[in-house]
């Protein structure tokens, strides 16, 4: 079973590169996030010539979710219970596979830094805050279930010195400020492993480059996509990589590819 994240930063713009990929690598699942995609304009029929069944919660040009599957797909949840947010960030779906109901979610967890002319507004950052809280309280139901659970995206967090090419230069940064790593620790808390990190201690890891200057080519990276397993998902781990294929494409998305291997 091989489920993986990826942040395309823009479907119909990455078509050819996830087609690619899709067909190289035939992941049983495949979360996407920043799809910037209505239904109406998804390429979902593509998509489904590829073998892969469709659901999406999707936004015209910005944010947006999606989960890709070779195999049926129940949805279970849009958006994060008891949180009114007008932005697609949350999917969550069951997958039965060989008798096995996995439970999985797309997320795409809010930046929080202010817009670049201002400097001083704090509004998205307490945005995402609260948005972690609403997270945290379904990972918790989540939690409670005797399935496996597979929470991955683009977490937008940075838990580490080691997840930064310099720390230093994010400390005062939304993805690195201590509250936010706080909240995600508290998450992890709930009985979710990092599965990169339990394979891979001292690897960077990193899934997202910048698009400026020679970011990908230096490595100046940073991880912050992440696939959660819960105890009985990780009982089943076998592999987690990086994939820096679709970074290394033409016209790529500026994050690249996390998956899993679960027996």
């Amino acid at each position: 079973m091989k489920i993986a994240t990826y942040n395309v930063n823009s479907v119909n713009a990455r078509m050819e590169n996830l087609l690619r990929w899709l067909a190289a690598q035939q992941p049983d699942v495949a979360l996407l996030q920043e799809i910037k995609s209505t239904y109406e304009n998804f390429p979902a029929f593509e998509l489904r010539a590829a073998g892969y069944n469709v659901e999406i919660l999707g936004q015209k040009s910005y944010n947006g979710v999606a989960i890709l599957s070779r195999h049926k797909i129940k949805v279970t949840q849009q958006g994060l219970p008891e949180f009114e947010d007008e932005n697609a960030r949350y999917l969550e779906a069951e997958i039965a596979v060989n008798g096995m109901v996995y439970k999985a979610a797309s997320i795409y967890l809010p930046n929080g830094n202010p817009p670049y002319n201002k400097p001083d507004d704090d509004s998205k950052l307490c945005y995402k805050l609260k948005w972690m809280d609403a997270f945290c309280r379904r990972a918790a139901v989540l939690a409670e279930e005797r399935q496996p659970v597979i929470l991955g995206g683009d977490f937008n967090v940075i838990m580490t010195d080691n997840d930064v090419y310099d720390p230093a230069a994010f400390r005062s940064n939304a993805l690195f400020l201590p509250e936010v790593v706080r909240k995600l620790k508290a998450f992890s808390y709930l009985g979710y492993y990092d599965a990169f990190r339990i394979l891979h201690q001292k690897e960077n890891g990193y899934t997202f480059w910048d698009y400026t200057g020679a970011a990908l080519r230096n490595d100046m990276g940073m991880r912050i996509d992440y696939l959660w397993l819960n105890a009985y998902a990780v009982d089943r781990l076998e592999s987690c990589r990086v994939d820096k294929t679709p970074r290394l494409s033409d016209k790529p998305s500026d994050h690249t590819v996390l998956e899993v291997v679960l027996r």
